[in-house]
């Protein structure tokens, strides 16, 4: 898995920015290059939108932590509210939104979880105080007080004291497999460019699409 950078297309690749885009992720490694260059905070923040069983939808903000043509990788914990929504449902829509480059990017597909390997890899990667606060965080569940949680974190980090943290096992990896992906660029007097790139399933080529904006 590629993780946060180019993949190295020639810049040429968007100057018109669509006719001539080979696929979706070779467009979207470009952009995000140069969303990683201007945007202040986060470039790779996107809205991540799942649904409840009983359909309503839920949207909030994750940090992207891996892209390749398999898809889009995020973290969290399975027994979040989006991890169970996730479980009953493991079909997601999200979008970026680079303001300072007058773009956004959304997708929608399945969603899978990824190796336990990759799980590992990411989590020990993490800052240790972020590692604690994944075992000392019942994530989407009722707190009757911060202190509460501060004891918990207390706990967390003398129990661990010394030694490595491992990974819990309800945390890990998601990968959105889209089935679409639409590129939208700001224009002057609502000229904007938009198009979106489509397929039925994982398997599938891609087709491309001019829309109206």
């Amino acid at each position: 898995m590629q993780h946060l950078h180019s993949n190295g297309q020639p810049e040429q690749l968007i100057k018109d920015d669509f006719t001539v885009a080979p696929d979706p992720f070779s467009l979207f490694d470009l952009w995000f290059a140069e969303a990683r260059a201007k945007e202040i905070n986060d470039p790779n923040a996107m809205a991540l939108a799942t649904a409840s069983p009983d359909l309503l939808p839920n949207v909030r903000v994750v940090l992207m932590k891996g892209v390749d043509p398999g898809g889009f990788v995020f973290f969290t914990n399975s027994e979040s509210q989006k991890g169970g929504e996730l479980a009953a449902n493991p079909q997601a829509a999200a979008v970026f939104h680079w303001k300072s480059l007058r773009r956004q990017v959304r997708m929608r597909g399945r969603v899978e979880r990824v190796t336990d390997a990759e799980s590992d890899d990411y989590f020990a990667s993490r800052p240790r105080d972020s590692q604690i606060a994944a075992h000392a965080s019942a994530q989407s569940r009722p707190l009757d007080s911060r202190e509460t949680f501060d004891a918990r974190l207390a706990e967390e980090t003398s129990h661990y004291e010394g030694a490595d943290v491992p990974r819990p096992a309800y945390w890990g990896g998601y990968r959105l497999v889209p089935t679409s992906i639409e590129f939208w660029h700001d224009r002057p007097f609502r000229r904007h460019d938009r198009i979106v790139f489509s397929r039925p399933d994982a398997n599938s080529p891609w087709t491309r699409t001019r829309l109206y904006p």
